[in-house]
């Protein structure tokens, strides 16, 4: 990258339940006016938004912000599944970094429905057609017991990996109660209860022998934001500049990721791998000089996986990190101190901009109960099958 781009201002409002929360647009609207806050400008500042959500009409992007302000300027509405937060900072960042703006706007909301992510659109192709026909011979007794695709997506990826590396179920447990944990210091998670990793074993069985209910994200509603922009700008309007994005990639699915057929690959892996080098090859780091990472932690199971794509730990000794310690406070890398999905739950829109939120927290030393020492580093990743992946990295300037 040729000059860093400023993350001015970041806005999150408390995730809720499904139906216990205001519509998307006031969601929306209220996330952008914290953020302005945040950075100390009005409105009529920004020159570009980008807004994410996966599951509205085209437009809605526009109906929140109109809320905020009408001011003219560009909205383009943004959907990548799961990673659609990230991808609306990524244009907004890229906005800005190219010149075509100095100061960009990125909004992701969602309003959720109950229960397991399905398909809204049933008289066309599905977009996750080519994902759920390559799995399913490696997931048939799943598919044949009614579990939820999703389910047996990570869920295979996770079995994957106990096979071939001995990874024990108990490992996913011990990764959903230092969620829990952490969760518990941070007042906008949704499910602040600690639990232990006996309690996450007792829970339902949600697929004998692969997971339980917990080890699963729930669906939750909400919005964040962040405003992004050139120093320049920043100086101009007296805007702090101590949190910068020092890289930032996004990648899409790679032969690989379908031949030979793997769960791991289909779930990402390979997106995420990628991504992560290009983020640690631009900016002249490397995986241990990272403080703490938010992480897509969808299920127990793509957070073990991401722990070797991003680099944290090599392959097949994910667990080991687990067992360790060395993905908590006092660990080598600090992992989701938000609480991250499993604790927060997952609108799908919002998710990678709470990401950001709770980072710029992290390095400008503000985000108390949940604050992690000495932050220099840290690196976000964000993660939608279909596919797409947003890894970012945020440094302190």
């Amino acid at each position: 990258m040729s000059k860093h781009v400023v993350v001015a201002g970041v806005g999150m409002i408390p995730f809720k339940k499904p139906g216990q929360s205001d519509s998307y647009s006031v969601m929306g609207a209220t996330a952008t006016r914290l953020a302005l806050e945040d950075a100390g400008l009005p409105y009529d500042r920004i020159q570009q938004a980008y807004v994410g959500y996966v599951y509205g009409d085209s437009t809605c992007g526009q109906t929140a912000l109109y809320k905020v302000g009408v001011t003219g300027i560009p909205i383009v509405n943004v959907n990548n599944n799961c990673s659609t937060g990230s991808s609306a900072l990524f244009l907004a960042r890229q906005a800005v970094e190219s010149g075509a703006v100095e100061c960009a706007l990125a909004l992701g909301f969602e309003f959720m429905q109950p229960g397991a992510l399905t398909s809204v659109w049933t008289d066309r192709e599905r977009a996750m057609a080519r994902f759920t026909e390559i799995s399913a011979p490696m997931v048939q007794d799943a598919l044949d017991a009614g579990v939820p695709s999703a389910l047996t997506l990570f869920g295979g990826a996770g079995r994957e990996h106990m096979q071939r590396y001995g990874t024990k179920l108990e490992t996913f447990a011990k990764i959903r109660a230092k969620a829990s944990r952490h969760a518990a210091n941070n007042p906008l998670a949704v499910f602040r209860t600690v639990v232990t990793e006996e309690d996450v074993m007792n829970e339902k069985v949600m697929w004998p022998g692969v997971m339980t209910r917990s080890m699963a994200c729930p669906p939750t509603s909400g919005a964040a934001a962040a405003i992004v922009c050139t120093e320049a700008f920043a100086k101009k309007h007296n805007i702090r500049t101590d949190v910068r994005i020092l890289a930032q990639s996004l990648t899409t699915d790679v032969a690989p990721s379908f031949d030979p057929p793997s769960m791991v690959g289909l779930v990402g892996f390979h997106m995420a791998e990628r991504g992560a080098k290009a983020v640690y090859e631009a900016a002249g780091v490397s995986p241990s000089d990272i403080q703490v990472c938010e992480l897509h932690d969808c299920f127990a199971h793509n957070e073990l996986l991401t722990y070797e794509s991003l680099g944290f730990a090599k392959i097949g000794e994910a667990e080991k990190m687990v067992l360790d310690g060395d993905n908590t406070y006092g660990g080598k890398v600090v992992i989701n101190p938000s609480g991250g999905l499993l604790s927060k739950g997952h609108p799908l829109g919002a998710t990678g901009l709470a990401q950001c939120y709770e980072l710029t927290r992290q390095i400008r030393g503000t985000a108390e109960t949940t604050q992690v020492e000495r932050v220099q580093l840290a690196l976000q990743h964000n993660l939608g099958l279909g596919g797409a992946c947003v890894v970012t990295l945020y440094g302190r300037a």
